[in-house]
């Protein structure tokens, strides 16, 4: 990974983002309305919560035909999804409520979800969300030589399957998570000292991910084969379940960046991105599906992830109104508003993408 680090442009000529932001805080300030979550939100916590753990508690409680038991674990993987959009997402983001103890707990939720509070952080907050689509500091760019999602990424022969075989690869995602990312992220960023807010020590780091990764297997793995269920039985329930989630999460995240209208920009030799930060989320960021209510409640509004990255600190909730103000402004300075007006019309696109991405450059 190239460690120096890209500058965003300070020529704000057209004032994009000072137009912006002053559109937004008036709207809040003249509706009386708080930026954090609500009862709409607080109830959508409820209803997440309860479709991921509500099937759990059958599981345990109930001898059930094999094919019942996988269904639940996918209901248990939509609601895995469900609450990491939602809620652990605003939560990390410090969105969910005013109150910071509120963004602790709602954002810890992680744990049970596989992840880790100060990785998650790290890798979105700070890598994803300031250097949104530029290969070697968004993290959310790198498969390895897996998959190939940007035309800068060296190019190999297996690439031209890859809009075939990717979606396979998505539902390891959470599973990764739980096994390997964790551990091999907090060595990577613990050595780079990287953080979101105050930096602990990696004494206080690695022993609440230790410590939480006891946690995590003792509830999806050791307490039901406690309650009788068989050894085998448990692995793959554990692994539909993360399967449904990754795939889910994985799809939605890519929706976003890796589709034929966004860029990926590259630092010039003075290692500067041509546009202001906030002209750079529109380059690289794409909304999808923005009039379809089901995926707007279940997604978390992560399909509105153009206003997602310039307000990252507003709940989710605010999303649609916000985004007549985004796209209203991007309009009256000529830059781009990226839309797909359906979902499928956004995995048309994204796998399209990976098909002329996985040519080889020389033949395309």
């Amino acid at each position: 990974m190239n460690n120096a680090t890209p500058i965003f442009s300070k020529n704000d000529s057209i004032k994009f983002f000072r137009t912006l932001n002053k559109k937004v805080n008036d709207y809040f300030k003249d509706n009386n309305l708080e930026k954090t979550g609500n009862w709409k939100l607080h109830l959508k916590t409820i209803v997440m919560f309860s479709i991921f753990l509500t099937p759990y508690f059958f599981l345990l409680a109930m001898d059930m035909p094999f094919w019942t038991y996988l269904l639940l674990n996918v209901v248990i993987g939509i609601g895995m999804a469900g609450v990491g959009m939602n809620v652990m997402h605003d939560g990390n983001h410090g969105a969910y409520s005013s109150k910071s103890w509120v963004n602790k707990i709602m954002g810890g939720s992680i744990y049970i979800l596989a992840g880790n509070v100060y990785n998650w952080q790290v890798q979105h907050n700070v890598l994803h969300h300031t250097y949104t689509n530029i290969l070697g500091h968004d993290e959310d760019l790198e498969a390895g030589r897996i998959l190939r999602f940007t035309k800068e990424a060296k190019w190999y022969k297996h690439h031209k399957f890859q809009q075939y075989y990717s979606v396979f690869l998505y539902g390891l995602l959470t599973f990764n998570w739980a096994i390997t990312t964790d551990f091999l992220q907090m060595k990577r960023y613990l050595k780079r000292n990287l953080s979101y807010g105050e930096f602990k020590k990696p004494v206080i780091h690695w022993t609440t991910l230790i410590i939480t990764k006891i946690i995590y297997f003792s509830i999806w793995l050791v307490i039901p084969m406690v309650m009788g269920i068989t050894w085998w039985k448990v692995v793959i329930g554990f692994v539909v379940m993360h399967y449904t989630a990754g795939v889910i999460l994985s799809v939605v995240f890519q929706l976003a960046h890796v589709v034929n209208e966004t860029d990926n920009p590259v630092p010039d030799q003075n290692g500067e991105i041509e546009n202001t930060w906030a002209v750079h989320q529109l380059y690289t960021t794409a909304n999808f599906a923005p009039k379809n209510w089901l995926v707007n409640y279940y997604t978390g509004g992560l399909n509105h992830q153009i206003e997602h990255h310039i307000f990252p600190n507003i709940s989710h909730i605010h999303y649609s109104k916000i985004a007549e103000f985004v796209k209203e402004t991007a309009r009256e300075c000529n830059l781009p508003y990226y839309e797909f007006k359906t979902t499928r019309a956004a995995i048309y696109s994204h796998f399209t993408h990976l098909r002329d991405l996985g040519r080889n450059p020389q033949l395309a």
